[in-house]
């Protein structure tokens, strides 16, 4: 018998089939969107949004062709709640797809689609067991699927626009623009999966028995305003479109006959690992937490091999919350320790192959997640400590609100079932649907931030910028312009003029204001003109974008005079490009430098290059020591001092990838690429460094125009990923010469130079640290003094069938307290000791009185709130702060 085939070989031979038929083999785009409008790429077409809206269909360093075919990555969590908990949602998708940008149309997508999914070459899937779905007019579809692929009119469903149509209901609902008609294919799994049949789909529209396992969409309408009567306006396209997309796990699901996602070949190795490290079997209602483990950590993967670092912003933070959703389920299975970067490699086995970025990224990966687990299972801990807080002030029988159950789970990770599993010792229930309301509110936000319809993808209305060409930049090597005005345009609309003190977007026939990108910000500067009336006008520009399509924005504020279209005008950069270029260069030279002293694994995340400072942020995993701050810091000094100079110029990017340019992961580059090169190595340990990379920006000319170079700080800014700030030329000068000046004057108050201010300060230190130790010893030598020496001072009392010493002491601070409190049980024979000092209370029981049912943590919650304060803590220990102590003290007597 032959066995089934593996998801990568049907992920290879769907590439091969429409290789076959004559499409572009490109590679999966990296999880990162390849634009603004989503945080991930969300759908196979995405990266293809230029190419549908009519840009030439030409791929830098792969070809040119209207036919292309991918297995692209997507990562979707508006329904990320749902992963785990039903056997078909996955927060990672992989998209198999074959697009068409003004090519072939629906007979060839329909057709091949067929002949792929059932010819014994390819999926040889039994035809019998295929069902299709049309849009209700859709007559064109209907014919092909019966007259050319045999399909029985019986197995095809008619829907309207809001199951067969994309976007859903376009016609009446929008948005505007591109849109049409889709056919979805069915594959029959059988009765051991539901006994409905097909007839009975069209007004369920769930099953399990039938499964989705192709969407093929033709955009062939530009969906336009509707007439006044409401009645849609759909205008055919200049070219019809291909959007096609098979879901990978859906239809390895199919072919390998196996009941669900998490039994493929892929998820299965993932879940038996995830039973063998708990203990706990996949079976009963636990495994959901197998299946979501399994899922996240295949997600997690990808996104950092991509580049995301984990943090608490953007994409960052998306994969921080998947992964730690991972992590508390983990924790419901009993892992106590980090296990899930244990998963990594396995995911990197079974993907590896078609994502090699997993592959060369592995042990990075395995990094990041191991030390997010060691840093979620603190924060799980510190949870603990809080719920045990709340708890601790709560009577039998009362309920825990929905919204601090909630604050468990988002500001601590903490489950909800965990949360319950813990009140439930305390005798408290947990108001579950107020918890659901919070969570709802949360899961709308993050469903804002992850749509993926058309409207999303292909962004709003940019019509106030149509015709407009590319801006040709010429501030390489002007920085003083003459150029004319194209377009003034304010609240989305062009504008004729701009008087004086009003604000509005300006695009220019040429500028040497730099656009934002690369991190570098975007130039500032002036407009100056001569109307025709001779009267003169001025103008600050105070920002500097560009659109993707490479038309550069000016922020423009009129300060005198009136700006208008075709006024012809001066532009010219203010004085802080220099700056700017200083850093942008300097943090190329840091690039190279912390290469160098640390490894090839450091890798750019991210940069920002201002006129005032530079920051960068790298790929590394522990924090630099003193040393090799000092190293990079010399490795940057000797390239200023060599005073070598640096140049640029355009290649193709293979050429600049042979050279060995250094390029950002993930970015998108061109056929042809700007490549700026340092003119000179320097030398680390007996080996040439040398500084060549990809980048757009503006630089110095020579090294030695960058001056002195100052690292200010190094921190960590998500697992993995470390953050450099750093000066270069007048604001490295400025910056020391106020440290000197600083560290004067400091040796001044002490009596000494800055040369023994070290010497000074330890002295100080030494003494400080001898009368602390001294001052602890009086405390606590008053506490027992106060206490009687044996606690004879104390006050017992019979409360609740417990022996209760009770006593407040005055001038012990409340680090003294639990060492009181200590030797009071040991010496005054009671079962529970209660100390107050002005700010402070504390409790403690012996084992013997919790085992007959005394609680610390619940006994002071209630005396804190009699006190002012708040507190909780464990059975045999707990501590709160306080305001009256008095009044603390006497609610001992209806605590019990």
């Amino acid at each position: 018998m032959t066995a089934p085939l593996s998801t990568a070989d049907i992920r290879e031979k769907f590439l091969q089939f429409f290789e076959s038929k004559g499409h572009l083999r490109l590679p999966s785009h990296s999880t990162v969107a390849p634009d603004p409008t989503t945080l991930f790429t969300v759908a196979g077409m995405q990266p293809f949004k230029e190419q549908f809206m009519g840009a030439p269909a030409s791929f830098p360093g792969y070809g040119d062709s209207k036919r292309v075919t991918t297995a692209q990555k997507c990562l979707r969590i508006g329904d990320i709640e749902n992963v785990g908990r039903t056997l078909r949602h996955c927060s990672l998708l992989e998209m198999l797809g074959n697009f068409s940008f003004g090519d072939y149309f629906k007979r060839e997508a329909l057709t091949w689609a067929w002949e792929f999914l059932t010819s014994p070459e390819w999926m040889g899937l039994d035809k019998s067991r295929l069902y299709a779905t049309i849009y209700q007019d859709d007559e064109e579809a209907f014919q092909i699927w019966t007259g050319e692929n045999g399909l029985s009119a019986d197995r095809i469903l008619r829907f309207g626009a809001d199951e067969n149509f994309w976007p859903a209901d376009a016609p009446k609902e929008g948005p505007n623009g591109p849109c049409g008609p889709c056919s979805e294919i069915f594959y029959d799994r059988g009765p051991a999966y539901g006994d409905d049949t097909w007839a009975e789909y069209a007004d369920t529209r769930e099953s399990a028995r039938f499964l989705e396992i192709w969407n093929c969409v033709f955009p062939q309408y530009d969906r336009q305003e509707p007439l006044p009567d409401g009645t849609p306006v759909l205008k055919d396209l200049p070219f019809k479109n291909i959007d096609t997309g098979m879901g990978l796990e859906r239809i390895a699901t199919v072919v390998q006959d196996v009941y669900d996602f998490y039994s493929n070949d892929v998820f299965a190795p993932i879940v038996a690992k995830v039973a063998e490290l708990s203990g706990q079997p996949y079976e009963g209602p636990q495994n959901v937490s197998h299946r979501v483990v399994a899922e996240h950590i295949r997600s997690v993967s990808m996104v950092i091999a991509d580049g995301t670092a984990l943090s608490n912003t953007g994409r960052g933070y998306t994969a921080r919350k998947i992964l730690r959703r991972a992590s508390r389920h983990a924790y419901l299975l009993g892992l106590r320790e980090p296990a899930l970067h244990t998963l990594v490699p396995i995911v990197v086995e079974k993907m590896g192959g078609a994502y090699p970025e997993l592959r060369e990224n592995a042990a990075r990966v395995e990094a990041a997640v191991k030390a997010e687990e060691e840093r979620f299972l603190k924060t799980l801990e510190g949870g603990i400590q809080r719920l045990g807080g709340l708890l601790g002030t709560m009577e039998k029988g009362t309920t825990l609100s929905g919204e601090d159950a909630f604050v468990l789970y988002d500001t601590y990770g903490f489950p909800v079932d965990l949360t319950k599993e813990i009140a439930e010792e305390y005798g408290v229930t947990v108001d579950e649907a107020g918890y659901a309301e919070s969570l709802e509110k949360a899961q709308e936000t993050a469903r804002a931030g992850s749509k993926y319809g058309k409207s999303e993808l292909f962004g709003g209305n940019q019509s106030a910028f149509d015709g407009l060409s590319p801006t040709p930049f010429v501030g390489y090597d002007e920085l003083d312009t003459q150029a004319e005005v194209l377009a003034v345009v304010g609240a989305g609309e062009r504008l004729d003029a701009l008087a004086a003190g009003s604000e509005a977007t300006v695009v220019l026939s040429r500028t040497p204001f730099y656009g934002e990108g690369g991190g570098e910000v975007g130039d500032t500067g002036r407009l100056e003109w001569t109307g025709p009336d001779g009267q003169g006008g001025t103008a600050v520009v105070r920002d500097t974008k560009k659109t993707p399509q490479g038309v550069f924005l000016h922020d423009v504020m009129v300060e005198a005079g009136e700006l208008r279209e075709g006024t012809a005008v001066r532009a010219v950069v203010s004085g802080e490009r220099q700056a700017t270029e200083r850093h942008h260069t300097a943090t190329h030279l840091l690039h190279a430098a912390l290469r160098a002293v640390l490894g090839d694994g450091v890798r750019q995340a991210g940069s920002l290059v201002a006129p005032d400072r530079l920051r960068f942020d790298f790929s590394h995993g522990a924090a630099l020591s003193a040393t090799e701050i000092a190293s990079v810091e010399t490795l940057v000094g000797r390239w200023v001092s060599a005073n070598f100079p640096v140049s640029w110029q355009e290649m193709p990017i293979a050429d600049a990838r042979a050279a060995g340019a250094t390029a950002l992961f993930g970015e998108k580059y061109g056929d042809t690429v700007r490549v700026v090169t340092v003119g000179g190595n320097v030398s680390y340990e007996g080996q040439a460094v040398a500084s060549m990379e990809l980048c757009g920006g503006a630089h110095v000319n020579r090294t030695g125009d960058i001056g002195a170079f100052v690292i200010l700080s190094d921190e960590n800014v998500a697992a993995g990923v470390r953050r450099i700030e750093a000066l270069a030329g007048e604001a490295a000068t400025a910056w020391l010469r106020g440290r000197l000046d600083s560290a004067a004057r400091v040796a001044g108050l002490l009596n000494t130079n800055p040369e023994g201010l070290e010497g000074r300060v330890s002295g100080l230190q030494a003494g400080l640290k001898a009368a602390e130790k001294e001052a602890v010893a009086l405390r606590r030598q008053l506490a027992e003094a106060q206490m009687g020496g044996g606690g004879a001072a104390a006050q017992t009392r019979d409360l609740g069938g417990f022996q209760v010493a009770a006593l407040k002491l005055s001038g012990v601070e409340a680090g003294e307290l639990r060492g009181a409190a200590d030797k009071l049980l040991d010496t005054s024979g009671a079962d529970i000791v209660v100390l107050a000092t002005d700010k402070g209370l504390v409790v403690k029981a012996t084992k013997a009185a919790v085992g007959r049912g005394a609680h610390a943590g619940q006994l002071i919650g209630k005396l804190a709130a009699a006190g002012g304060g708040k507190g909780g803590g464990r059975p045999d220990m707990a501590q709160a702060g306080i305001t009256d102590p008095a009044a603390a003290l006497a609610a001992l007597d209806t605590a019990f």
